[in-house]
């Protein structure tokens, strides 16, 4: 356990050397060189969300209200949570495929860019079965994990919503996405359009935990990890097992549970079945 903290530690201090060697940044801190930034964001493509397409995907926190409820409170509390510790990395993964964890991943993404102080970069790293372009819309020229293996820059694979959501997107599958995803080079590159970009949050859409090892070589990566379960499916022995690996690379922030049928009129708002 000692060594896998000190590794991690390692870790950390390598990526903020990346950064510049300056102190941790607070969530929602703007940089000094804001109105370039600002310019960089602006030049990227925007894409529009029409309302059938937000319903087909589940996508509910748009413009807030009643159903982006569940999703503004867990927004709130990561919020909380990332700016106490300086965090800005978020990882989204499940036990097992069909959890929501990009319905997760994308309807948090949403909820925190209503909050205008904030640049928040969502990008997609579920390599095996990338989702965010076929549930988001739009057209890019190359794919995110292109741009891990520098092939293409981030320019390429990604576009804006509004003046402060950045989505990552993937055209299709990557050819070795273990591979990728630990190797240094993936970090080195991370690194890079963080400085470059300087997102107040990024939220990584992982792909399941007990599907692969994509995972394991790269949440150390990250500051902190979320972990989505469905109700009525996924089972307690997986996600004990997932939560124990989970905190074993990053900082678990919590267990999300999804897909739950139930209504609580109590607190003026439904849960509902996602």
């Amino acid at each position: 356990m000692e060594r896998l903290e000190a590794a991690l530690a390692k870790a950390r201090e390598m990526r903020q050397s990346a950064l510049g060697a300056k102190a941790p940044q607070e969530v929602g801190a703007r940089p000094s060189a804001a109105a370039s930034v600002d310019a960089l964001w602006a030049s990227l493509p925007d894409f529009y969300l029409d309302e059938e397409r937000a319903q087909r995907f589940r996508i509910t926190t748009l413009k807030g209200g009643k159903d982006a409820g569940p999703y503004d409170m867990l927004r709130s509390r990561t919020l909380r949570a990332m700016k106490e510790k300086g965090w800005r990395r978020l990882a989204v993964t499940s036990p097992d495929p069909g959890c929501g964890k990009t319905t997760i991943s994308m309807n948090l993404a949403f909820s925190l860019a209503r909050q205008k102080d904030l640049r928040v970069m969502l990008a997609d790293l579920d390599l095996r079965r990338p989702s965010l372009l076929k549930a988001l819309g739009g057209t890019v020229k190359s794919s995110f994990w292109e741009v891990l293996d520098r092939r293409a820059a981030l320019e390429d694979c990604a576009m804006r919503y509004g003046d402060n959501l950045l989505v990552a997107m993937n055209r299709g599958p990557a050819a070795h996405p273990a591979e990728l995803l630990q190797s240094p080079q993936t970090i080195a590159v991370l690194n890079e359009i963080e400085a470059q970009w300087r997102p107040d949050i990024i939220i990584f859409d992982m792909s399941p935990l007990l599907a692969s090892d994509d995972n394991l070589g790269f949440l150390g990566n990250c500051d902190s990890a979320l972990l989505v379960a469905a109700s009525e499916s996924t089972t307690m022995n997986n996600i004990d097992l997932c939560e124990k690996e989970l905190a074993g690379l990053t900082n678990v922030l919590g267990i999300v549970l999804n897909k739950c049928r139930y209504q609580d009129d109590s607190v003026g708002y439904s849960y509902g079945h996602y």
